[in-house]
């Protein structure tokens, strides 16, 4: 997967503020069914809000972030809170929901 670019995260932004979280992060941290739960999301939906909810250092988050990412193949589009905003384009283009922008 390329790299999201500013526009196309934005865009991905707006698309994903009506979500909800699918997927919490609590006081176990990462466990091999978060990712499990993440993975299988990201394949549903594309584009995912995860919670997290035992972590208040924002550190942690970024870190807890980018292990989601490297182990899944999305990318981080946001951090905002306790809520990261995850997409990943579903692998088949005719089965993709979300059409980001070109510029």
């Amino acid at each position: 997967m390329t790299a999201l670019r500013g526009f196309q995260k934005k865009h991905l932004k707006g698309l994903a503020h009506d979500l909800k979280p699918v997927v919490q992060i609590g006081k176990e941290g990462m466990t091999e069914g978060v990712i499990r739960a993440v993975d299988e999301s990201l394949l549903r939906h594309e584009l995912i809000k995860i919670k997290f909810t035992d972590f208040k250092d924002r550190d942690q988050k970024e870190t807890l972030t980018r292990e989601i990412e490297t182990k899944t193949g999305s990318e981080r589009v946001d951090i905002i809170g306790h809520t990261a905003i995850l997409y990943r384009p579903q692998a088949d283009p005719e089965k993709r929901k979300i059409a980001l922008p070109q510029r």
